[in-house]
């Protein structure tokens, strides 16, 4: 493979002295003017890296050279990162002589300037439309020798290289800049820098700083320099900021005690994840942009619908076949109970293994394994036809629907060549699969080696809701095999939207995706237009493992700039310099896939705006780098790889989706209504009580239940006194299958020589839909089978699994709808974290017309069959605020007071009180039997009889 070129050029006009540059590369289309003659001589060429030069790669080159600094510093923010690059270089030799300027750059990320100062004349970079620096360029003659940015074999990097002729004793400054953004793979995001400056150097440092809002979970650096560097990484770490610093003396860099030559030559990089609030992922708004990353984790995965494409053409035979047979193994291996597969191998004939998806049970995998391990590699290429087989498959599958409504299915092409038989037309074959592809189905292609033509398998995929990925064939093949596979293999999500308000919003970036794999990240962006509000809304609409859901988040548009303003080596540019990275992108790969040239046309023109605006090397901007000197008006330009691969992303999706209202559900009237504004808590009793959105059963705080009788209209009041982690049943309905229990939470520690307990979990299990919700102080766990799900506080969201509704509202409560008359609500309770004494709690409120059997029983169910109850004898007790009464109810006489408890439903802080007759002794007499009868073993037990 020819790898592509970014050039720099240098246009010299100064006669007395001049830096002489070679070109080194090769432009997108061929040019007229001065550039034809070097190629028409053949000095203008492709310059290819081999592994020899990749191993002797340096930094700064040059015979008889001083190296006083060389730095590397990034700085990130919220993901996106800005890393300068900056040498100090001094002619020490007695004659003139060519300085070497070079630094690998990931591929992913676009040069924004380069600037170069040589005996005090500077030389600045700006990025112009191509055709426009070409002009500027042919003005004058190209001399000299080379430079250029070389993409080098290596999987992830490319090479800036520039030289310099100077004279002798001369001072040049070098600087690089470039930008990029991280991605997420396997949960964390990583930052690589290449420190090879090939020679001693008196002031060699790195620092790298990172600032994430939300926090830091972990943050780590590892080097592949050798043993020696390893304890010489200085990290220091606070909630959300971290700083790197790696800075070797003189003599830690030798190679040994006297030696002159120097040990730094490797990698340095640094992993790290942030902190997530639950699923709802993180909007943030800067600079008149917002961004929205989004990274669920704790759901279970989508099953999988998996036909593997393996090409056994002579090319893959030895080594290459040997490590994609090693792979495929643990490839199948990873399959769970609820995925369906197949495989094929091809090369000028296509064979299945089986003509249907089969079940990937153990038996099945083991005859996969066999067949694959029995291939033998030869003859030619038949790409088309293989990919019809796979998705001809996968139709027949879903036509006789055998595939789950939420399972994702999808084709894993392997691949190290261009197609050889059958149809061998690319744009055709990309046709032909675009045509008879069903819109539910992906297509991920690994392309090994060099000899296939990645833009194809890059542009096929993409074309049909996938990505391409390089495979290096060499002695770990096999393990990058496995790596891509791991970041597709669990799919958490499908059909995801994104939307935001049409009236806040514009210029938003892809927002529709087919899919979400775990350990990866969807990340929107756009503008924030002028607006009177403070803050900006989201919703995510999705599908789920059984189970569709919306999630509202939120933040405040103001608040991330008065943080950055504070933060001394933050990006405060970040959001505008992403929004227009993740923009170019998708428009690279727009282009890529554009059906005309009139499409193609605007598509371009749009890049090069934006590129210009925002000072992106592109491939179809360069960067002009002239001399500030009047009188040494020099110029040089950067070009970028013709072919560079297009961007990160799928297709821009044009923003279209509805804006959320200002919430996701709608509560039960019974559950919550606007507090009351005129209303005041009385210190000294209940003066007056506050309007209620109906009467209703509860148990809240320590814990206090409340007992409505709709039909006498009574509030029947008792305290259960028990011990931290018993488990109460409160609704036990055999007949319908449900069970509503709550595990108790003891205080921090004793008062009045007692320990006060409160719900800390409350669970509604259904047995007849294999359903449970557990609501915890923390979190909120959905279970259905094999498959387990959480949710934190920290978002509205709205879910849907089996005919069961589930509303979370962020930070106060959630709602649980079922299909056969069941609601409830449990409320959220947050203490003071530095209380002596109080602990978070949770408070669960239901209405009195649940649907519940005849069989319904448990501390709240056995009152759904209202007994006769009786109060006379009505007198003042020893509390002058409480009156005494006597109580007949189930035959007994119980010695009752008149009091009041709390409904926090409208005020979370004081409550709203209830006037009630309060029943002492852990309510005995007035329910069934002791509470000690309550007490279950597990959360979905059901009561026994009493």
């Amino acid at each position: 493979m020819k790898p592509p070129v970014l050039l720099l050029c240098v246009l010299l006009f100064c006669q007395s002295w001049a830096f002489e540059f070679v070109i080194d590369g090769e432009w997108e289309t061929q040019l007229s003017g001065p550039l034809d003659q070097y190629h028409q001589s053949g000095r203008h060429r492709r310059n290819i890296l081999t592994s020899e030069e990749e191993e002797d790669f340096e930094a700064i080159q040059g015979y008889d050279i001083t190296v006083k600094s060389y730095k590397m510093e990034s700085r990130i923010t919220s993901r996106f990162v800005h890393t300068t690059v900056k040498s100090s270089v001094v002619n020490s030799g007695s004659s003139a002589q060519s300085i070497g300027f070079n630094v690998q750059i990931p591929k992913r990320a676009f040069i924004n300037n380069f600037t170069m100062n040589v005996n005090g004349i500077t030389f600045v970079g700006s990025v112009k439309e191509k055709s426009v620096a070409r002009k500027l360029y042919a003005q004058a003659t190209a001399r000299g020798k080379a430079a250029g940015i070389v993409r080098t074999n290596s999987q992830a990097m490319e090479t800036f290289k520039t030289e310099v002729h100077v004279p002798p004793g001369s001072k040049v400054e070098f600087e690089l800049h470039y930008q990029e953004m991280l991605q997420r793979k396997l949960g964390f995001y990583q930052h690589t820098l290449h420190i090879q400056p090939g020679r001693l150097v008196p002031l060699l440092q790195v620092d790298v700083y990172i600032f994430e809002p939300k926090g830091i979970k972990s943050v780590t650096a590892s080097n592949t320099l050798g043993d020696q560097f390893a304890e010489l990484t200085k990290i220091t770490h606070t909630k959300d900021k971290a700083h790197l610093v790696f800075k070797p003396t003189v003599q830690q860099q030798r190679k040994c005690e006297n030696c002159t030559d120097s040990a730094v030559d490797g990698t340095f990089t640094i992993t790290y994840d942030v902190e997530r609030e639950g699923n709802a992922g993180e909007l943030q708004v800067s600079d008149g942009h917002f961004i929205h990353f989004f990274a669920p984790s704790d759901l279970s995965p989508l099953s999988k619908n998996i036909v593997f494409v393996i090409d056994v053409s002579g090319s893959m035979w030895g080594l290459k076949m040997k490590q994609t047979v090693e792979a495929m193994k643990a490839i199948l291996d990873d399959l769970s109970m609820d995925d369906y597969f197949s495989v094929i191998d091809f090369n000028h004939n296509v064979r299945c293994w089986s003509e249907d998806l089969m079940p990937a049970t153990s038996i099945q995998v083991d005859e996969a394994k066999k067949y694959i391990q029995n291939i033998k590699p030869n003859g030619g290429t038949n790409i088309n036809e293989a990919l019809m087989r796979a998705v001809q498959i996968l139709t027949k599958a879903s036509s006789r629907g055998m595939l789950n409504s939420h399972s994702v299915s999808m084709i894993i092409l392997f691949s190290d060549g261009d197609p050889t038989v059958g149809e061998i037309k690319l744009s055709t074959i990309q046709k032909n699969v675009k045509r008879v592809m069903n819109e539910e189905f992906s297509l991920f292609s690994l392309g090994i080696g060099f000899d296939v033509d990645f833009d194809f398998l890059e542009r096929i995929s993409l074309d049909n809701r996938g990505v391409a990925q390089r495979i290096f064939a060499n002695h770990d093949t096999s393990e990058q095999l496995k790596e891509f596979y791991s970041q597709v293999s669990a799919p958490l999500l499908r059909s995801i939207t994104i939307h935001f308000p049409q009236s806040v919003v514009s210029d938003v970036t892809q927002n529709r995706f087919d899919k979400f794999f775990r350990g990866s990240e969807l990340v929107v962006a756009g503008k924030v237009q002028p607006t009177d509000l403070t803050t900006l809304q989201s919703l995510i609409t999705a599908s789920a493992a059984n189970m569709d859901l919306n999630i509202q988040t939120d933040t405040d548009i103001g608040e991330l700039d008065s943080v950055l303003n504070t933060q001394q080596h933050s990006f405060p540019g970040f959001a505008r310099q992403m929004w227009a990275y993740i923009t170019v992108n998708q428009l690279l790969a727009d282009r890529a896939l554009a059906p005309s040239a009139i499409k193609k046309r605007l598509i371009t023109q749009r890049i090069v705006d934006l590129a210009v605006k925002h000072q992106f090397v592109t491939p179809l901007t360069a960067m002009l780098v002239e001399s500030q000197d009047q009188v040494m008006a020099e110029r040089l330009i950067a070009d970028s790889p013709k072919d560079s691969k297009y961007g990160c992303c799928s297709a821009t999706a044009p923003f279209n989706g509805k804006p959320p209202g200002p919430i996701v559900y709608s509560t039960p009237p019974w559950a919550s209504t606007p507090a009351p504004k005129d209303l005041e808590e009385s210190r000294t009793g209940p003066v007056q009580e506050k309007t209620l959105p109906g009467k209703i059963t509860s148990v809240d705080s320590d814990p206090h239940f409340i007992i409505h009788l709709p039909k006498t209209n009574m509030d029947i009041c008792f305290n259960i006194d028990s011990k931290p982690g018993h488990i109460l049943n409160l609704i036990s309905d055999t007949g319908k299958g449900i069970t509503i229990n709550g595990q108790l939470v003891g205080a921090k520690k004793m008062k009045n020589n007692k320990i006060n307990t409160y719900f800390g979990t409350i669970s509604l299990y259904s047995r007849t839909d294999g359903v449970q919700v557990i609501v915890g102080t923390n979190r909120i766990d959905l279970m259905e089978g094999r498959n387990n799900h959480s949710f934190s506080w920290g978002a509205t969201t709205e879910l849907m699994l089996k005919g069961m509704k589930i509303t979370i509202v962020k930070e106060q409560q959630v709602t649980v709808t079922t299909d056969d008359g069941i609601s409830l609500t449990v409320l959220l309770h947050r203490a003071w974290k530095k209380h002596p004494v109080q602990v978070d709690f949770l408070g669960l409120y239901m209405p009195n017309d649940n649907k519940y059997s005849s069989q319904v029983h448990g501390l709240i169910g056995q009152f759904t069959q209202e007994p006769q109850v009786k109060v006379y004898d009505v007198h003042k007790g020893a509390d002058p605020k409480k009156k005494e009464a006597v109580m007949e109810v189930k035959g007994n006489k119980l010695a009752v007071t008149r009091g009041w408890q709390k409904d926090y439903r409208i005020d979370k802080k004081q409550g709203s009180d209830v006037y009630c007759w309060f029943v002492h002794n852990n309510g005995k007499g007035f329910i069934d039997g002791s509470y000690t009868n309550y007490i279950l073993p597990e959360l979905d037990s059901f009561l026994p009889s009493l």
